[in-house]
């Protein structure tokens, strides 16, 4: 490794650590990460305990070793999760806790396993683990997902180089990507965050009834819920406190109104879903259903994703990125749903994110689903943005403002 490397490697953890988490003395903090991570992984825990954590675990992780899980384990235990991972996560948000995921798995890891198998076990986590999904959603913890190439990950992005190549170069690109090329990182985050909110405060003056979209292949009108917020940057814990859950985020985010999306919208980047990617996709909606989904590839694992609850066909995100931007503008198409929905405006299948809806704090799930607040074990980013995509935004009084033009902002 050379010093350069391990520099950006220990800016990268620290920024981590005390932008993403924000990690308090006292808090603990947990780590999901593929074991080719271990060199940052280690940064990371040296950052956490110089910051006061109580304790630090790690969860490690392999595609090949959870690839024969999913083909040779016993259906009934797909359907199940270890009664001792549902009791750390219960604590996690009993204790006000750290979640640091750490993506950087193999797209394509799970590609010819049955979809059904991959979907048993989606389902399980979804279902057994929705009360997490929920504290997650609300802000009981600190969390945050950060990226660490793999080889494998490394070479779907970049076929035509070597192991070594393809890897060094994604590096780069996430360096750049989470401004630790910067002199400060940490102040560059902090303006990076006044653009965002500056961009939240003008979207929830406006109080927008409906969004139109519109390009070559897309055609959608979603209407906002009555009682949404529009949120970017950091986000506001239950306990006082703030973290930012993406490292990077170039997005500002709000939630639709479950039944009230019409229209075709075509995907413009790949998705990894389920360890399959699905590409060139279309979904038709009417009154909020996805009626219709065609796709050129994995078709089938973006039905059985569909199929996982009746959620999963309803939209529980809208999110508006311009085209140009740092992450567009490296013209790399990353394979990662981190990176690839920080590149373009994008949505999200399945459960709403309750931040985004004013008073939803204290509701049931049967009270969210009454609300209008679409509730699902899943929730799937998918990307939409184009450089020829339109945005317009209409009011309850008509007034009709062009909030995107071109792909970028349009005020």
């Amino acid at each position: 490794m050379t010093d350069t490397l391990a520099k950006r490697m220990d800016d990268y953890a620290k920024l981590t650590v005390q932008v993403g988490l924000n990690l308090q003395k006292g808090q603990r903090l947990f780590i999901n990460a593929p074991l080719e991570a271990a060199p940052f992984v280690r940064r990371v825990v040296e950052q956490a305990y110089a910051n006061g954590a109580e304790r630090v675990s790690v969860n490690w992780h392999d595609d090949e070793t959870q690839r024969v899980h999913l083909q040779k384990a016993p259906e009934a235990t797909l359907k199940e999760v270890p009664t001792w991972d549902i009791e750390k996560y219960k604590q996690m948000v009993d204790h006000h806790d750290c979640l640091l995921s750490v993506t950087g798995h193999n797209p394509r890891a799970f590609e010819g396993i049955n979809p059904e198998r991959l979907m048993l076990t989606s389902r399980a986590s979804g279902e057994q683990l929705h009360f997490f999904q929920v504290a997650q959603l609300k802000g009981d913890i600190h969390w945050a997902i950060v990226g660490v190439p793999t080889a494998a990950w490394a070479q779907t992005v970049f076929p035509n180089l070597s192991t070594e190549e393809a890897i060094a170069k994604l590096w780069e690109a996430i360096f750049k990507i989470v401004r630790v090329d910067q002199p400060d990182p940490v102040q560059a985050w902090r303006d990076h965050e006044r653009h965002l909110k500056e961009k939240t405060a003008f979207l929830n003056e406006k109080r927008f009834k409906t969004l139109h979209y519109k390009s070559a292949e897309t055609d959608l009108h979603i209407d906002l819920h009555p009682d949404h917020v529009w949120l970017g940057g950091s986000h506001q814990s239950t306990f006082g406190t703030r973290y930012i859950p993406n490292i990077p985020t170039e997005e500002v985010f709000t939630a639709p109104l479950k039944t009230g999306v019409n229209g075709t919208v075509r995907s413009t980047k790949p998705l990894s879903l389920m360890g399959n990617m699905v590409e060139d996709f279309t979904l038709t909606f009417e009154n909020g259903k996805v009626v219709d989904v065609q796709a050129k590839k994995g078709l089938e694992a973006l039905q059985k994703a569909l199929d996982m609850d009746e959620g999963m066909r309803y939209l529980g995100e809208v999110a508006l990125v311009p085209h140009d931007s740092p992450i567009s503008n490296l013209n790399i198409i990353f394979n990662n749903t981190l990176y690839d929905e920080n590149a373009s405006c994008h949505l999200a299948l399945g459960a709403a994110i309750t931040m985004n809806i004013e008073g939803s704090g204290g509701l049931s799930k049967e009270e969210l689903v009454k609300k209008g607040v679409n509730q699902s074990v899943g929730h799937t980013d998918f990307m939409i943005g184009s450089a020829d995509l339109d945005i317009d935004g209409e009011t309850a009084d008509g007034e009709r403002i062009p909030l995107f033009r071109n792909g970028n902002w349009a005020f």
